[in-house]
């Protein structure tokens, strides 16, 4: 539980700076709250603000940059009037709440809190979102990935995407906007990129590059290039294995994350439920991830099928599980691979799929109803649910909950320090209560 998460008692009434309509209007507010997105919550006349910058306990001045929701309105700190003993310098210079917030970059909204805070606000946003969405009270706590507490939180992004206006600036997005902003830092990234990136020169020609840290070597991907076929082939490694792709195929973007993650996947599968005969599959599988995760830890003889809808990421896919005898990659969207399972599926394979372990890692809006309903008439036997966005994840809970599946592990992970993003893990498996002791471990 925060301590500082409940309203505090108002003294007097906000103070307010008028202007011509309320956009630029700049308003004190008390904090009381965090919400997805990376913003904070305050009320002003009865109006929920989610106001940038923040944190719950404080009051602060902001201003109205957007009023044209009737249930909330949007605004962003000018001033910190009372500081919580959480807050930090921010630790990207150019964000900092001094600054102009159009010139603010956008990517660490929450670098200005203590890192052990910043995670307690995410398990509270993960939990809070299970109680909205899947009507399910859990407790968890947010784990640091190797070697971040050390560097508080820097220095891990292999990936950055860098956008180049019609000027030829490089720089990231201001927050909430498509404008450049010029910075001379890149706290977050590897140190690679950081003395790789072109902040101090003008570009013409392009709109953006994307700079890539693998394992291989770095690169430099311009984003008006359309055939990826292009971009240079990297290597991955990951503990002892190594995994091919191109450098603009998708992997994670925390240097640990992958490992992390693998180690995740493997723990949250229930070994008594896992068959490695069934059907098991590996849903949005990319290059094969965590199609590997299940064949290190239940052997090479494995069944996995891999399937993701991007076709050269499915050969990278075949090329880095071609080890394991039982596995194959295959090219289709996950809702369509999984309908015609449903509807060619004979008793055998009806049975396979009812053994199988299911491993799902679906892009940030999560799988939704067309998968979860499938998947809830195959009825595997376990589903291992890796998501990037708390909201989704509850949202999809909700609707295993309606096939019978109930949440029986949860683990989450900071892989994006100094940001709102938190990385879960969770199993679900038919009549999971006598196993809801795992959710506390």
């Amino acid at each position: 539980m925060l301590e500082d998460m409940s309203p505090r008692p108002r003294s007097r009434r906000p103070h307010v700076t008028k202007s011509a309509g309320f956009i630029g209007t700049e308003v004190e507010l008390d904090i009381t709250n965090v919400a997805h997105g990376g913003v904070f919550v305050a009320r002003h006349d009865g109006r929920v603000i989610f106001v940038s910058d923040a944190i719950p306990g404080e009051r602060v001045r902001a201003r109205i940059t957007e009023d044209s929701q009737k249930s909330f309105w949007r605004a962003e700190t000018v001033a910190v009037l009372d500081p919580s003993p959480h807050r930090r310098d921010h630790v990207w210079p150019e964000a900092r709440v001094e600054r102009d917030p159009a010139q603010r970059p956008g990517g660490a909204d929450f670098g200005h809190i203590d890192l052990a805070h910043q995670r307690e606000l995410k398990a509270f946003v993960l939990t809070d979102s299970f109680v909205r969405m899947a009507k399910q009270e859990t407790n968890v706590t947010v784990a640091a990935a190797p070697g971040d507490d050390e560097t508080n939180g820097l220095g891990y992004r292999t990936r950055e995407f860098l956008h180049v206006d019609a000027d030829g600036h490089v720089g990231p997005y201001a927050l909430r906007s498509h404008r450049v902003v010029s910075v001379t830092s890149l706290p977050l990234a590897t140190r690679r990129i950081q003395e790789s990136a072109p902040l101090s020169v003008t570009i013409a020609g392009i709109d953006g590059i994307t700079l890539v840290d693998a394992d291989s070597g770095m690169v430099a991907l311009e984003s008006r290039e359309k055939d990826t076929t292009k971009a240079p082939l990297i290597m991955q490694r990951v503990g002892e294995r190594e995994f091919s792709m191109r450098a603009s195929s998708f992997w994670q973007v925390h240097r640990r994350a992958p490992l992390v993650l693998t180690h995740a996947v493997t723990r949250a599968i229930d070994s008594q439920l896992f068959d490695p005969r069934a059907a098991n599959l590996d849903l949005y599988g990319g290059v094969g991830l965590f199609a590997a995760a299940m064949g290190d830890a239940f052997g090479s003889t494995t069944r996995v099928t891999s399937v993701e809808l991007d076709e050269e990421a499915t050969e990278f896919a075949s090329d880095n599980l071609a080890e394991w005898v039982g596995a194959r990659a295959i090219t289709s969207r996950v809702d369509h691979f999984l309908t015609d399972l449903v509807t060619t599926a004979t008793a055998v394979d009806r049975s396979r799929l009812n053994a199988a372990t299911v491993v799902l890692d679906p892009p940030r809006s999560g799988a939704g109803g067309g998968v979860i309903d499938v998947l809830g008439e195959l009825a595997p036997a376990q589903i291992v649910y890796v998501a990037c966005d708390p909201v989704a994840l509850a949202r999809d809970a909700h609707l295993l909950s309606t096939h019978g599946y109930e949440l029986a592990h949860l683990e989450a992970h900071d892989l994006f320090p100094h940001t709102h993003h938190v990385e879960a893990v969770a199993r679900f498996v038919r009549g999971a209560k006598d196993q809801r002791a795992n959710l506390y471990s």
